[in-house]
Parts: structure tokens; C-alpha cells; sequence
């Protein structure tokens, strides 16, 4: 099995993690711009697009730590969901009014449509299709949750054609998952590879005129400057686009704090496995469980499976090359095998990890001074790939003056409090996720038809309560 370095998505297109053959210019000397921006990844790689599609004269300058798309925006499992980055409850009251949060909802879903028209349009070699989405209940506790879950959905802006309950039998037609009671499915959501997306949209803005520079690595950011060790960027504008990966960079550290994901990735299996398990329109798959898990059936015949596995390094390390240790990588295979027995003769192709990044109340934030030229968008907490579309949209729009629109969108200039201290926030990280775990444990051990106490305790722990 191979472990770390690089994600399945990337060492599939030829990319490993160190190499500069085939790599991007670094930045050498001192160079102008209107815009810098620190990250090429989604956010960073967006927020030049949507600048550019306004501006075309826009002198922008992207800068790279490592290869366009090395961190959370090549290494995820690839789902372009319309799922909040955050409670549309706390955005509808930072913004004093609950149309916000529909708004803010109603855009999300939105968002996947135009992030697959571009796809298509500038013939991005992505692999997206719609496929939907099927989250899978395996106790009754569970399965009311889903229950509450769709009906939240439908009291914040989706229509009953966007979302639908589905029986144990229903549910098998599409996927046959063992000990499954029922589930729901979301047509809205589309599958990509999204080591294929955040490459070809690197592509797309060079095109367009922007210019990166890999194995650049920022060493501080200031009101008109971005420095690395070998040449500055001299910008009116200066973006941080690095979300989990922004603790040497941010103004603040405690603001944000990276979450640790881990990935895990089978050889491709034979027609026999598919047969038994179904799964033949490439739906996305996730369960419904506190600790939760989500997955994607690969066009080279895999599965993809991910989950937290052990959630954060103290001192909001961010894992260096993406290895998983022993135990995460058993947990993930032992809950595939649970779930599709027929997977347990085959072996596991790749492992990685990756960290997203987490506000203190698990909201997103997308923030300018045009008094510094200095901006930020982050804290999708696992929800980014469509969320960094819409928040790079925002912060473009801001930049270029722009209050209407998808720059009023209720996490535009949102200023979220500090984490804890340490040892304070990595002993609250570790019990909230082991409160979860235990929860999980706690109902299937009951087949419990309530959400277990521990969920909540841990919800309260977390700050994710109403």
C-alpha cells in the first residue's frame, strides 16, 4: 500500500510531492501586481478566475508553497456538494435575518450547477457527472436523524424534488450496504476528480493571463506585499487562500485550526464485487453516523473511502506529507469491509490524509480591508469544494468594490472568535471526537432509536448546538 505523499487524484496524473520537474517557475526577484495571491488551490485558483472574468487587465500573481492543488484541494473525495459550510442558523443571526441563511443555502446549490458548466464549457478533464448523492442510515437513531436532517434542508430553501427519503429496499436498488434501514437521496450533488478540477483550473487562469509560481512558499504577508525567501509581490490586494494549511500565515492563528482527513483507496475491483454491491450509477455514498464516513465509486472501478480518523496534531500540525498511521487506515478498511463485504479479499491500493480547516463555530469566513488591500476567505470545515467556488466569488466581488450580490452573502466580513489555548483546544478536539465515537458505538450496541447522549455532549463540546 502506498501511504502519503501525494493523493490518489495527483500521482494518477503523473505528480508527486517534491518534485520540480514539470513544475511551474518559482518565483525569483521582486515583481508588481494588482493581486496576489497566497494558495493555488480552489479558493486561491477561483478567486482569480471570478477577478479575471470582471477584469481582464487584472495583473495577478499566484504563489505556491508546493504544485497547484498539493494540499486539501487535490487530496478530498471529491464531492461538489451544496452543503453549508457551517449552521445557516448562526449565518442567518450574524446577518439578522433567516433569508440569509436560504439565500445562503439557495446558492450552494446553485453553485454546483455553474462549477459543472464551467467544467464542461473549458472542457476540464475532471470526470464530473451529477450523480447525486445516497447517505446511508445503518440503526434507526440514525435513520432519524436523516429524517430531521431532510426536513431542515426543506425548511432552508430545498425543494422537495432536491432532496427524498429512501426506503431499505429503495436504497439497494441503488447501493446494497449491509445492516442499511433506509437512507436519503440528493440528486443535486456532482461527483469530480478533483485533482483533475484544481489542475485544469490552474490551466484555465494562466490562459486568462494570471501567473504562478510553484515551490514558492510565503513567508509573510503584509499591507501590500507577500514575501518568500527568494522575491516579494508587490500588491495593492494581497489574498490568503491557504485555509487549513493558514497557521503560519494568518494574523490571528487561533482563528482557524486545521482538521485532520484521511483517505484510503482500493485496487479496482472485479465485475463480480460490483455485481454484488451495485452502486451502478456512481452515486456519492456517506453514512449518517457521528463519526461519519464518505466515499465515491472511481470511472477506474475503485472505492474511495475517508473519514477523520485521528482528528488533530497538537499545536495545529498540519501532517507534512500526508502519511496515515496504522490504526486510521484499519478503522477506514474495517468499515469498508462492514459495509461492502465483498471488498475484503482486495486490498487497498493508497492511503493520504489532509486537513481542512475549522472556525471556532465550524462557520466559514470571507473577509477585505480595503483600507490594507488585505483579504481571506476559510473555515469550510469539509464542505470546500463548492463552497471555495462561492467564496472565492465573494471575495472577488468585495475586492473589485462590489456589495451587492454574492458579496452580501451572510459570511462575507464575518469575524469569528479565537480557539482555546493549548493543551486546551487539543484535549477539546480529541473528547468531542471520542464523544462521537462513543455515541456511534452507543447506538449500535442499543439499536437505538434516539440520538445517543453523547452525540449531544459532544455537539455542546464542539459549540455546535443551537
Amino acid at each position: 500500500m502506498r501511504n502519503g505523499e501525494i493523493s490518489y487524484w495527483m500521482q494518477s496524473r503523473g505528480l508527486a510531492s517534491g518534485r520540480r520537474d514539470g513544475a511551474r517557475a518559482e518565483l525569483n526577484g521582486d515583481v508588481d501586481a494588482d493581486v496576489c495571491i497566497v494558495g493555488a488551490g480552489f479558493t486561491g485558483l477561483w478567486a482569480a478566475y471570478h477577478l479575471l472574468l470582471r477584469d481582464r487587465a487584472l495583473r495577478i500573481v499566484i504563489l505556491e508553497r508546493e504544485i497547484a492543488g498539493y494540499g486539501a484541494s487535490g487530496r478530498n473525495a471529491g464531492w461538489l456538494s451544496p452543503l453549508v459550510p457551517g449552521n445557516r442558523r448562526v449565518f442567518s443571526r450574524s446577518a439578522g435575518s433567516r433569508e440569509a441563511g436560504v439565500r445562503l443555502q439557495r446558492r450552494m446549490l446553485e453553485a454546483v450547477d455553474e462549477v459543472l458548466g464551467i467544467v464542461e464549457r473549458e472542457s476540464i478533464d475532471a470526470a464530473a457527472i451529477r450523480s447525486g448523492n445516497v447517505v446511508v442510515a445503518r440503526n434507526p437513531a440514525a435513520m432519524q436523524r436523516l429524517r430531521d436532517r431532510l426536513a431542515a434542508d426543506r425548511a432552508w430553501g430545498y425543494t422537495v424534488a432536491e432532496g427524498a427519503e429512501l426506503s431499505a429496499a429503495e436504497l439497494a436498488e441503488r447501493i446494497r450496504v449491509r445492516g442499511a434501514v433506509g437512507g436519503l437521496f440528493y440528486p443535486t450533488v456532482g461527483r469530480i476528480d478533483p485533482g483533475g478540477l484544481v489542475r485544469g483550473l490552474a490551466a484555465l487562469v494562466e490562459r486568462r493571463g494570471a501567473v504562478i509560481h510553484e515551490h514558492s512558499e510565503v513567508t509573510g504577508i503584509a499591507s501590500g506585499v507577500a514575501r518568500t525567501a527568494s522575491g516579494s509581490v508587490r500588491a495593492r490586494v494581497v489574498l490568503r487562500c491557504t485555509e487549513g494549511y493558514s497557521v503560519d500565515l494568518a494574523d490571528d492563528p487561533r482563528r482557524i485550526i486545521p482538521i485532520n482527513s484521511s483517505i484510503i483507496i482500493t485496487e479496482p475491483l472485479p465485475q463480480q464485487v460490483w455485481d454484488e454491491i451495485g452502486w451502478n450509477r456512481r452515486e456519492l455514498f456517506s453514512d449518517a453516523a457521528h463519526v461519519f464516513s464518505y466515499s465515491q465509486r472511481t470511472d477506474d472501478g475503485r472505492i474511495l473511502l475517508g473519514g477523520r480518523g485521528n482528528p488533530y496534531r497538537f499545536g495545529s500540525g498540519t501532517g507534512g506529507d500526508g502519511r496515515v498511521d496504522r490504526a486510521t487506515v484499519e478503522a477506514l478498511t474495517s468499515r469498508l469491509h462492514a459495509m461492502f463485504p465483498a471488498t475484503a479479499a482486495h486490498g487497498i491500493a493508497h492511503a493520504w490524509s489532509g486537513v481542512l480547516g475549522v472556525t471556532r463555530d465550524w462557520c466559514a469566513s470571507v473577509r477585505f480591508d480595503p483600507s490594507s488591500g488585505l483579504g481571506h476567505a476559510q473555515g469550510y470545515a469539509g464542505h470546500g469544494v463548492t463552497s471555495a467556488y462561492l467564496a472565492a466569488k465573494t471575495l472577488a466581488e468585495r475586492v473589485l468594490g462590489e456589495r451587492d450580490g454574492d458579496a452580501a452573502l451572510p459570511w462575507a466580513g464575518r469575524q469569528t472568535r479565537n480557539w482555546e489555548p493549548e493543551p486546551i483546544r487539543w484535549a477539546g478536539v480529541h473528547a468531542m471526537y471520542r464523544m462521537f465515537a462513543f455515541a456511534d458505538w452507543d447506538e449500535e450496541r442499543r439499536g437505538a432509536t434516539r440520538t445517543s447522549i453523547f452525540a449531544r455532549l459532544g455537539s455542546r463540546l464542539a459549540g455546535l448546538h443551537e
